[in-house]
This record gives C-alpha cells, sequence and structure tokens, in this order.
C-alpha cells in the first residue's frame, strides 16, 4: 500500500512508513493536546513535495491558523483556506430566525463550498480542522453520519488523504463523534496528563503500526514523535572481554573488572560515592583510548567535569580529544522515549563501549511513573546496549544510609549482571564508607567488604577489607 510521509519523522516510523494514500485520519485529543500542529505538519509535507493541499478551518482564522503555525516554525502559507465557520454577520445581524431550517441552508452552503474547493484545487491532503464542524450543520446522527461517509468515498475515489481534528471533553454530550472514530481508517490519540504528553495509533487500517505509547513534546520546531524502543535478537557472538576501570584496586574487587556488553549497577545512599565510582570506570576506560558516553540526571556537565577534575580522573582532555561525551538531562522536559533515542542516536554517532547513566531517580522522573514502569524502561535499554557488547553502568540510590535493605532501589536488580554496593558504617561512634560486590554474573569477585576513601586528587582508594566482617543489613560492626 502506497504511503505518504506525515511530516514527522517519529510519527512515520510509528505508522509503518506514514499515512495511507488516499485514506481518513483521525486525530483526538483534549485541548492544548497538538492535533492542529500534527494537521499542518502533515500539510507541510505536502507543500514540500509541491503537492496541492486544502486547510479546512472551522474555529480559528485563516490569519489566527498562519500565525500559529509561523510560531513553531512550521510554513503552510502556500495552502488554500476554505472557512467552515459562520460568517461574522452571523453575530453582528439577528440571522438566528428564518422560514428555512439554519441546518438545511448551512448544510446546502457547506457542501457546495467543499465541492468548490475540491474540483478546483484538486488537493491530494485534506485537513479539517475540527471535522465536528460537520457535525454541527446536522439535525441528526443519521444524516451527520451519511455525509461523512459520502465525503469521505468522493474523497477516497479522488485519492485523497484527510486529517481530521476531533477535541475530547470531559462534558461531551452524545456519540457523535463516535461515527467519525468508526469510519476512519486510522485513530490517532494525543493525550497530555500526569505521564506528560503521550501519544498512541489505536487503529491503522492496511499498514498496522507501532503498538503502545509514545513519546510526544512540542519543542520550538512544532510536534516531536519519538517511538517507544523494542529490543531486538543479539546479532553479534557473545565477546566476554574484560574492561578495566584504571584503579588496580577496584578492578580487584571486581575480579579483574567487567565484561564488555553487561550491566553494572552502582547502589548506595546519597553522597557515598556512586558517581565518583562511575566516573573512575568513564575516565579508565577512555584513558584506554575508547569511547564513552555519560548521560548525567542529576548535574551539569561543568560540574560533573569540576569534581572529576578535583577528584584526579579529570575528563576535559578526553572530552576534547573525542573519547567522552558527556549530556546533561533534565528529566522534567524530556519523554523516556526522547531519552532512550538520545542515547541511541549517541551510539550510532560514536560507537562507544561504555555508557553511564547517573541517577535512575531521574529517569524515574521522566517516567512519571511507578517502579514497574521504570524497570519495564530499563530493560528495554539495557538490552537494547548489551545487544551491541555496550557495557552500561547506572548509578541508583538507595534510600537507607546505612545497611542494605536491597541492592537497588526500584527492585531491578534482575537487570544486573554486576551490582556493586557502596554504604556507610558505624564504628565507635564514627561513620566510614564500605564498599562490596553483591554479584557478578560472569566470574569471580572479592567477597569482602572493603574500607574506602574518597580524597582529593586521589579519588576513590581501597583501604582492604574491614577486620571485623559489618553488619551489611544494619550498617553495624559485629561485636
Amino acid at each position: 500500500m502506497d504511503s505518504i510521509s506525515s511530516g514527522i519523522p517519529g510519527l512515520d516510523t510509528v505508522l509503518h512508513g506514514g499515512f495511507a494514500r488516499g485514506r481518513m485520519y483521525l486525530v483526538r485529543g483534549e485541548p492544548g493536546a497538538g492535533k492542529s500542529l500534527l494537521g499542518a505538519h502533515f500539510l507541510e509535507a505536502g507543500l514540500e513535495a509541491g503537492e496541492s493541499v486544502v486547510y479546512m478551518h472551522g474555529e480559528e482564522s485563516k490569519a489566527n491558523v498562519l500565525l500559529n503555525a509561523k510560531q513553531v516554525d512550521i510554513d503552510i502559507s502556500g495552502a488554500h483556506f476554505l472557512d467552515l465557520g459562520p460568517e461574522t454577520e452571523f453575530f453582528t445581524e439577528d440571522q438566528s430566525y428564518d422560514l428555512v431550517e439554519p441546518g438545511d441552508v448551512q448544510s446546502e452552503r457547506l457542501t457546495e463550498d467543499i465541492m468548490h474547493a475540491i474540483e478546483e484545487y484538486n488537493p491530494s491532503r485534506i485537513l479539517i480542522d475540527p471535522i465536528t464542524q460537520l457535525k454541527y450543520i446536522e439535525t441528526d446522527q443519521y444524516q451527520y453520519r451519511k455525509r461523512l461517509l459520502s465525503l469521505m468515498r468522493y474523497l477516497r475515489d479522488r485519492e485523497t488523504t484527510v486529517v481530521g481534528t476531533l477535541t475530547t471533553r470531559s462534558d461531551d454530550s452524545g456519540n457523535w463523534p463516535e461515527d467519525a472514530e468508526s469510519l476512519s481508517d486510522g485513530l490517532l490519540n494525543l493525550t497530555n496528563g500526569a505521564a506528560g504528553r503521550r501519544f498512541e495509533v489505536k487503529k491503522h487500517r492496511g499498514l498496522g503500526q507501532e503498538a503502545g505509547t509514545h513519546g510526544l513534546e512540542i519543542r520550538a520546531q512544532g510536534l516531536e514523535v519519538y517511538p517507544r524502543i523494542a529490543p531486538q535478537q543479539r546479532t553479534t557472538p557473545f565477546d566476554p572481554n574484560v574492561l578495566t576501570s584504571g584503579n588496580d584496586s577496584l578492578d580487584a574487587l571486581l575480579g579483574g573488572g567487567i565484561r564488555e556488553g553487561s550491566v553494572t549497577f552502582i547502589s548506595g545512599p546519597s553522597g557515598v560515592g556512586k558517581t565518583t565510582t562511575g566516573t573512575q570506570f568513564l575516565h579508565g576506560v577512555a584513558s584506554q583510548g575508547k569511547t564513552t558516553l555519560g548521560f548525567l540526571f542529576e548535574e551539569s556537565t561543568d560540574q560533573f567535569s569540576y569534581r572529576a577534575e578535583k577528584l584526579g580522573t579529570p575528563v576535559g582532555d578526553l572530552v576534547d580529544r573525542g573519547l567522552l561525551e558527556l549530556h546533561g538531562i533534565e528529566p522534567l522536559v524530556r519523554s523516556p522515549e526522547e531519552f532512550a533515542q538520545l542515547v541511541l542516536d549517541a551510539v550510532e554517532r560514536r560507537d562507544p563501549e561504555v555508557v553511564l547513566i547517573d541517577g535512575i531517580a531521574g529517569y524515574k522522573m521522566s517516567i512519571r511513573g511507578d517502579d514497574m514502569q521504570l524497570v519495564r524502561r530499563l530493560h528495554t535499554l539495557t538490552r537494547t546496549l548489551k545487544q551491541r557488547d555496550i557495557s552500561v553502568i547506572i548509578t541508583d540510590e538507595v534510600g537507607r544510609v546505612t545497611g542494605v535493605e536491597s541492592p537497588t532501589s526500584a527492585g531491578a536488580s534482575y537487570l544486573a549482571d554486576n551490582v556493586v554496593f557502596l554504604s556507610y558504617v558505624e564504628q565507635a561512634g564514627g561513620m566510614e564508607r564500605m564498599i562490596g560486590v553483591l554479584k557478578k554474573r560472569l566470574g569471580d569477585f572479592d567477597n569482602q567488604f572493603h574500607r574506602f576513601t574518597i580524597e582529593d586528587a586521589q579519588g576513590l582508594q581501597l583501604h582492604g577489607p574491614f577486620e571485623t566482617a559489618p553488619d551489611i543489613t544494619r550498617g553495624l560492626f559485629d561485636e
């Protein structure tokens, strides 16, 4: 089946290539969800391809439509416009009373206007914004459905692709809009709720669609759609090579280092040294001439670089040499799909050995969901990276300052090939830092807990195992 671009690359991916030519699509959503913007992208794509397009508008004037599009850098000035709304005189002059039924008069006029525009401009694309403008001029549901079906068949015969918008409100009465939903070939839902802006294709006759909800953002260039990622089957053989951090004591604790293509969680309470440990791996691997990526949810790239320099693991030169690429992530302005796409784009561009995700609490904030949603998103992203033999390091803050209740904060330990646990222990009225390996799926490791410090210009320093074994469940030493 022949398809045409929607004008939004991510949407084309979800739609398996774009809109089917000559079909009708309905875009549903509450006010402000982005329905008209989606339609404007659709028309702009047609104009850029040299097509004739028509914008049928009923709630806003042509001037406002063009202004709204221009504000997000969409140019549809070359489109033909047809105003389906009432004339100004309807308000300025009393035209409420007539011997002829108003619906009959308006319906006849509107049909003539639509037919004239189609015959004159011969458009390949039409946007009806909103499609309910056709409902308001009909006397009953039967007439509305009949006119809508007739229009759809007429336009399909001309191979004209139609996008109609439908505003959903909690106080809607009646079920007339359901006719447009059932008659349409594609149904697109736009939402803006507690989980942020989301997008879903409920149906797409002929071409199918990517299932589930996807990320949606309104930015300076209009609508951006970020399809949810799905892990693919491994296409390369498993490679058990080991990556080292450049810190001999830390590598010895891990039995020599971490395996390529593994997932390592570095967990512990706030301030204990999780980011410092992750930075040690980035610095060590990059210093060996291998490419690394860092995605920072909890601090800016400048602050990260300053702290790394202060602790003796400078990253500035590595960044300048192209061996390390850092990204500061603001979770409240990015959907989880957009973040995943940012990671995958950087991976495609740089082909790294290691990816650090610093702070999954920030990642959870971008998801705006519960722990189960977090684990599902992490599962998909880490599995996708592992299949490319990329080692993933994730820092994870757990709630307890001392001891360990769970190796990860969200029950995500099953994702981990390695778990490095950092904590505080109480000894003689004082607090000391403790580090140990709770899990290593492949290979041996040092099963003792070690005292460690973080020192200026020296970074992470391990000082050997504790002489008395700490009770890690309580953060105390055995008497």
